[in-house]
Order: C-alpha cells, then sequence, then structure tokens
C-alpha cells in the first residue's frame, strides 16, 4: 500500500500547527507519519463522529493538554483540520466547531456530499 500525503485543509490550520510548541509538534507529527504509513497512530485517538465519519483527534494531556483532529478518508490524503491547545474540561466547543466549519469546507473542495 501507498504512503498516504499529508497536508493542512487550510492556510489557518497549518498556522495553528505551526503555533504549537516544537515538542508538541514534533510528536503529534511522528503520529501523523505513523498514519501516512498505515500504521496505528502513537498517541490517543479518539473519533469523533460528531463532526463526521472518519474524524480523528489525536490526544496530548497534560497541563496544558493538546489536540490535533484530522481526517485521512479522502484521496490518500492525511488532512489536518485543527490544532489546539485544550483549555476547558468538557468539549471545547469552539475547536469542534471550527473543526466542523473546515471538513465541511474541504469536503465541498473535494467536492464530496
Amino acid at each position: 500500500m501507498t504512503e498516504k500525503k499529508f497536508a493542512f485543509v487550510n492556510a489557518a490550520a497549518e498556522r495553528e500547527y505551526k503555533d504549537l510548541p516544537k515538542d508538541i509538534q514534533s510528536e503529534f507529527g511522528t503520529s501523523l507519519r505513523a498514519i501516512q504509513k498505515n500504521k496505528k497512530p502513537f498517541l490517543i485517538i479518539t473519533s469523533l463522529s460528531s463532526i463526521g465519519a472518519g474524524i480523528i483527534e489525536l490526544k496530548i494531556n497534560g497541563h496544558p493538554a493538546f489536540r490535533c483532529i484530522y481526517t485521512a478518508k479522502y484521496l490518500d490524503v492525511v488532512f489536518v483540520l485543527h490544532s489546539f491547545e485544550k483549555t476547558t474540561n468538557g468539549v471545547d466547543k469552539q475547536a469542534m466547531k471550527t473543526a466542523k466549519a473546515r471538513y465541511k469546507e474541504l469536503k465541498s473542495e473535494l467536492k464530496i456530499k
């Protein structure tokens, strides 16, 4: 099986990722590279079916905690939708809203219903 490509869904998603601390970027990067090679990520993952089928959240817990939301469902590409520092104990509604909007944008660009 071929290796998946990697892309940020838009410039804002890339900027957020690059604004994370370098060690956090590195941890997310290791798992994202594993996913590109069709292997399991090293980090804890959660399926975010509330956003859409195939949307996955990579988790780095701690104080602060970090999240990276991606999908690897289309065109053999790992698309990063949103990366952020988690500041709440519950669901970060704003982050979910951002990820959902970007997923919708991605599907419309790829002309997927």
